[in-house]
């Protein structure tokens, strides 16, 4: 076992694959205890309880010392203060692991506050389930540590699941979707172990294949980001539900930056960064996790589709470019061959309706799909949903699903057979496809989701691994905001471009404006004022001395009326900045989980009205910037749109990467960060506002 564990990991190794299991409990365990011998478990199983002689035909030991060595795994179902009692027995005692069934911990408030801190003390070293949780089953040693009735087929291979919600854990282990399972993981309060424990030592395990959580929250960002970086190098797919996205807002109502952030988007970025799945449903979860798990990861994403419907071509057609799946077209030859063995009124096309003249015919179904799948193409995919009205037609259905089977095996291609009723794919056929390295999908949304998801995340382990979050400390209390130029000059010391400027008295602003050249834009520096827009308290494109001396007038009494009396004591003059192909904004949100975030958008007075906006964590590199920039509705406009210069990339990148290096440096004490806008031209990107605060 890894030298660098903890101790806590390598008890949490211990507890997923134990040796040998403990069931702590009464009367009501008996029949949990006798499902141990029907699991396929092999190792020790021993029933703690001073009551009774035995439950559920095994002998009783008094206690945790008098059982015949610490216990790799242990299943805790006594009340909660005998819980605590049980778990400093087992620290004692050097035990791996225990799951703790108990309930009324924090989630009830009161008490059970201080109950969850006696808890955590005394778990010591020991990986803890738990508590409010329904348990761990392992499918591979055929382990049943769970309080009731569990449905399940020991397997060699399977995906894992972790779920903070036990009765949605329970639901899964029910599916009837022919999910492989290796573990399913009902993690509760997660008192002691978090989603990162779980994944770091899930990624280690050889017979997982893919990670799937349902999270409400996480713990502790940093080290998640570490665990699932892992599972990212290792090939493990995680696939994330995530319940509880509404948006709460802005932290700092100052930032123009916090309305466009918020929990939801902070999760995005960070699966997004990590090559995480996100997905919206219970089956999108299912499906994504059985693709993975039972014909592994595309080796590309160009889909052949066959169906017997023109109504299911065109429901895939549609969908398929939704998602961005190729669907390309055939060679001559293949459309040739195609034509002579379809009837003269078929469409040659991808995705092919074969028509009913070869439904049933396995050798013809086998000729038609093998001259398809030698062709460019990295999965094929059957569009079939089984009639249940005989087994004559049930025959016929998996002919189709055998002659797809045979063809993508003659041409080394992915095969996937999908219905799109979800309950229209009977387990017989799913365990054919399944024995030929197929995926059995049920729901045709729910399927073509997975491919895209599943080739996204190949594409992305094929990609340098991104850093891992690192910890923020909280800043300062007392917030102290930067005069627009001090902002600047420090922003301009880690490579961004400003316009050349003046601070000056506002009698002196014509000769500053006259010293720079015209155009100008005019400003107030002092009193700060965080928006000046709104203020008043900028006029752009002056021309003039004529121009600057009217908007000076202008300015002065809106700035009266804005601050209720007060006065401009300087002004900032700067050299008016032209030929723009497009204004963002680039700002850094702080958040108390997820450190700092860099936002990039559209920018001036489109970043509320359009919310065109992206979100990376950082560390970044500037190969993400320029393709979260590409995401964007601006990146047309950058791009060059209706006849302009396209705007210089290059430049771009370059000033929103040192932003980011400028917030990595003041991390400890960087509150917000607004630069809008920034001015990107043909020829370079220049910031001509920016807004910075700092904590103390």
């Amino acid at each position: 076992m890894n030298a660098e564990l903890s101790q806590r990991q390598r008890n949490l190794r211990r507890l997923l694959r134990p040796r040998h299991v403990a069931i702590v409990g009464g009367q009501a365990m008996a029949d949990s205890i006798r499902r141990c011998a029907d699991t396929g478990f092999t190792g020790e199983v021993w029933v703690v309880n001073p009551k009774y002689p035995e439950l559920g035909g095994r002998k009783c030991y008094a206690s945790i010392a008098d059982l015949p060595e610490a216990p790799d795994a242990t299943f805790i179902a006594v009340p909660r203060e005998a819980t605590i009692d049980i778990l400093k027995q087992l620290d004692a005692r050097g035990g791996g692991g225990a799951i703790c069934y108990a309930a009324g911990y924090t989630e009830v408030g009161g008490e059970g506050v201080a109950l969850h801190e006696e808890f955590t003390k005394a778990a010591g070293n020991l990986a803890v389930v738990g508590p409010n949780c329904y348990g761990m089953l392992n499918f591979i040693d055929g382990i049943c540590l769970w309080p009731t009735g569990a449905l399940g087929h020991q397997v060699e291979t399977g995906c894992a699941i972790v779920m903070q919600s036990g009765n949605i854990a329970l639901n899964l282990s029910r599916n009837d979707r022919s999910v492989p399972f290796a573990y399913v993981i009902s993690s509760g309060n997660q008192a002691v172990l978090n989603a990162a424990d779980y994944v770091d030592a899930l990624a280690d395990d050889p017979k997982v294949t893919a990670i799937g959580l349902y999270l409400e929250g996480i713990k502790d960002v940093p080290a998640f980001s570490r665990a699932a970086a892992k599972a990212l190098q290792r090939g493990k797919p995680l696939v994330a539900l995530k319940a509880g996205n509404s948006e709460l807002g802005a932290k700092f109502a100052m930032s123009h930056t916090g309305s466009l952030a918020g929990s939801g988007k902070m999760y995005d970025a960070l699966f997004e960064r990590l090559g995480i799945i996100r997905v919206h449903s219970v089956p999108q979860l299912l499906e994504t996790l059985k693709l993975v798990s039972t014909a592994g990861l595309p080796k590309g994403d160009r889909l052949a589709v066959f169906t017997c419907s023109g109504g299911e071509c065109l429901l895939t057609a549609d969908l398929c470019d939704e998602l961005g799946i190729p669907l390309p077209g055939f060679s001559k030859d293949q459309a040739d061959d195609l034509r002579a063995q379809l009837p003269n009124f078929a469409t040659v096309s991808n995705p092919l309706d074969y028509n009913t003249s070869l439904w049933g015919h396995e050798d013809l179904l086998v000729k038609c799909f093998s001259t398809v799948m030698r062709g460019e193409f990295d999965a094929g995919m059957l569009v079939i949903d089984f009639a249940t009205d005989g087994p004559e037609t049930e025959a016929a259905c998996m002919a189709g699903v055998r002659a797809l089977l045979k063809a993508c095996a003659m041409h080394g291609k992915m095969p996937i057979v999908t219905s799109t009723l979800s309950e229209l794919l009977p387990a017989v056929a799913r365990a054919e496809v399944i024995a030929a390295k197929g995926a059995p999908m049920q729901g045709l949304e729910e399927a073509l989701n997975a491919f895209a998801a599943v080739h996204r995340f190949a594409q992305r382990k094929a990609k340098v691994a991104a850093p891992a979050i690192p910890a923020t400390p909280l800043a300062g209390e007392t917030r102290r905001m930067l005069s627009e130029v001090e902002g600047k000059k420090l922003l301009a010391s880690f490579g961004l471009a400003v316009p050349e400027n003046r601070v000056v008295a506002p009698v002196d602003a014509i000769a500053a404006a006259e010293a720079l050249g015209f155009p100008v834009v005019l400003k107030v520096a002092e009193p700060l004022i965080a928006h000046k827009t709104e203020a008043g308290a900028v006029a752009i494109n002056l021309k003039s001395p004529a121009d600057l001396e009217a908007a000076l007038a202008r300015m002065e009494k809106s700035v009266a009326t804005y601050l209720k009396g007060g006065r401009i004591e300087k002004v900032l003059v700067e050299r008016m900045v032209g030929d723009v192909a497009a204004e963002l904004i680039v700002g850094i949100q702080r958040d108390p989980q997820f450190g700092l975030a860099l936002v990039v958008g559209a920018g001036g007075i489109l970043v509320e009205l359009v919310e065109d906006a992206a979100m990376l964590l950082l560390p970044t590199s500037a190969e993400e910037v320029e393709a979260a920039i590409r995401r964007l509705k601006i990146a047309k406009l950058l791009a060059g749109y209706r006849g302009k210069p396209a705007a210089d990339m290059a430049a771009l990148v370059n000033s929103i990467m040192a932003i980011a290096a400028f917030a990595e440096a003041h991390r400890d004490t960087l509150l917000e960060l607004d630069v809008n806008p920034l001015m990107v031209r043909a020829d370079g990107a220049v910031a001509v506002d920016a807004l910075v605060v700092l904590g103390q």
